[in-house]
């Protein structure tokens, strides 16, 4: 019987635990409905897990406390998803309690355990149980319970395994989301694959276990969630260096305000954050204020839900093929936008591949590469027309041997206009020029509404009221639409339109449209009026002025 795990032993036994989590890892997926039913758990957790599996394999690591650390170390890095960090979190807990140990006996083990537990209940800023917090909890309990009068580790599993699969099992009635699809929590079973890969090495088994012996009866049923159940949209990660002396206090209150789910890991190089939110780009510029980024990583997640569920995901009408799409000209064009007009104005000026996307649908970094790979182009110019995906729409230049240009534009009138200036006979940078002067020109105002009472600038907007909105600025709000309009005109006034061009959203009728661009002929005689089908949502009204 085992009394004692060395380095060797230790790093054959995380190994076999990875294993059997990448062997079940889809039948994971399957089971994705909680914190968001996007299907990656399994995904992101074999991918945290592996990532700790490379970084031992160089087998500098000799004791169990450098197994430890250099495991912790590249599992923080490493980490995705949910779940995933919080299995970082967890080997982080457990290096702590390994430091000085060149072997591991069960009570090393079992204490461990429950500071790896303690380090990720610190962690997580709204703990929630039914999920792998409350089945590492209760594995090491019985881990604990156990070390007290034994100190064999087959012992240990056998204890172990058993309350864990409980837990599991108990997560289903404890969580209201696992309860109304019928199913376990998916980061609990993949706590479970890799404890139970790791008793496999330490019998001196081969792994075993298959995923395709799990019953299809066992995985959820993700169209019985709506795309409203997912509360924010962009899964976002990130590390960043610490290279000044601000508080991470005051980053994670921010983040607590503007997401959920939010996992917070800092030590004194690095900060490690997972959140949902609607506003990654906004995440990203409060994250700089403590250094440099060491990785980003932003998903749709209702973009993923889709996928689960068996629906097209309009982004993935430009998805590239396995390899980047071979040059057959010089310049290609890439543009983001929402509405099925919007997408037919850019197709018919000649744009390469379109992204859906725009606001409160931020299409993710891998959604614009995808795209910019289809594009059978050397150079590739982007037009992210909301200037929340343009951080996500630089970080593709470091991921594609194609050259990308990102062309700041800020919405998508000013895409339009970049678009209608493209001269593929200028050199890069006179073209790169010319498209941001040609954004530059286009003023846009957008016309939706109130979804609550709220205060801005000093101005009191009431639910359910259109709300103007001019650049960045609000121009107005209330309950007469004319008087809105009238209000855009004096600004408009301003810069002496030359032309104006009026979208109209998904929600307006065409006989509306054509209303609302009177109100601007007759304030503008001489100016060139024009109504055109958007379809976009959000907005009822995108008005451009050049």
């Amino acid at each position: 019987m085992t009394q004692s795990i060395n380095a060797a032993l230790y790093i054959e036994m995380i190994r076999s635990g990875a294993a059997l989590l990448e062997k079940n890892k889809q039948f994971v997926n399957e089971l994705n409905v909680f914190p968001v039913p996007d299907g990656d758990t399994g995904t992101n957790m074999s991918m945290t897990i592996n990532a700790g599996v490379t970084a031992l394999s160089s087998g500098q690591a000799k004791t169990i406390t450098a197994v430890a650390d250099t495991a912790a170390g590249a599992l923080l890095r490493g980490a995705r998803g949910n779940s995933g960090v919080i299995t970082s979190l967890l080997f982080r807990g457990m290096s702590k309690a390994l430091k000085g140990r060149t072997e591991m006996t069960v009570f090393d083990f079992a204490a461990a355990l429950s500071d790896g537990v303690s380090a990720a209940y610190k962690a997580v800023m709204r703990p929630t149980e039914g999920t792998i917090l409350t089945v590492s909890r209760l594995v090491a309990e019985a881990a604990a319970a156990y070390a007290e009068e034994h100190d064999e580790f087959e012992g240990l599993f056998d204890a172990i395994i058993p309350a864990g699969n409980k837990a599991l099992d108990e997560t289903t009635e404890l969580n209201p989301v696992l309860k109304k699809a019928g199913v376990v929590d998916s980061g609990g079973q993949g706590y479970m694959f890799l404890i139970e890969g790791m008793y496999e090495a330490l019998k001196g088994t081969p792994v075993t276990l298959d995923g395709s012996e799990k019953s299809q009866k066992d995985t959820a049923d993700f169209a019985s969630f709506k795309d409203e159940d997912i509360t924010y949209t962009y899964c976002t990660e990130f590390i960043v260096n610490r290279e000044n002396h601000r508080s991470p206090e005051v980053l994670r209150d921010f983040l607590l305000g503007i997401g959920d789910s939010l996992v917070f890991v800092e030590d004194d190089e690095i900060i490690k954050t997972h959140v949902h939110t609607d506003q990654p780009g906004e995440v990203l510029t409060q994250a700089l204020k403590y250094g440099s980024f060491v990785s980003v990583k932003i998903e749709n997640m209702r973009n993923q839900h889709t996928q689960m569920i068996g629906l097209a995901v309009p982004a993935d009408e430009v998805k590239a093929e396995t390899a980047p799409a071979a040059p057959e000209k010089k310049y290609g064009t890439v543009a983001v936008c929402a509405g099925k007009g919007l997408e037919e104005v850019f197709s018919n000026l000649g744009c390469d591949a379109i992204v859906t996307g725009g606001q409160t649908m931020n299409p993710s970094t891998e959604d614009i590469l995808k795209a910019v790979e289809s594009v059978p182009a050397e150079i590739v110019f982007v037009l992210p027309n909301n200037k929340n995906i343009i951080m996500a729409a630089q970080q593709v230049q470091p991921l594609t041997e194609k050259k990308v240009v990102v062309i700041p534009t800020k919405t998508v009138p000013q895409g339009i206009s970049a678009l209608i200036s493209f001269d593929e006979s200028a050199e890069e940078e006179e073209l790169a020029e010319a498209l941001t002067e040609s954004a530059k020109s286009v003023r846009t105002a957008q016309i939706t509404y109130a979804s609550r009472d709220s205060e801005f600038d000093g101005m009191h907007i009431s639910e359910g009221e259109y709300l103007a909105l001019l650049e960045s600025g609000i121009v107005g709000s209330g309950k007469d639409l004319d008087e809105i309009l009238k209000a855009l005109c004096e600004k408009f006034s301003e810069s002496e339109p030359e032309v104006i061009t009026v979208y109209y959203g998904e929600d307006v009728t065409e006989e509306d449209a054509e209303k609302v661009s009177e109100v601007f002929s007759e304030a503008f005689p001489d100016t060139d009026v024009t109504v055109v089908y958007g379809g976009q949502p959000v907005y009822y009204y995108m008005i451009s002025a050049e």
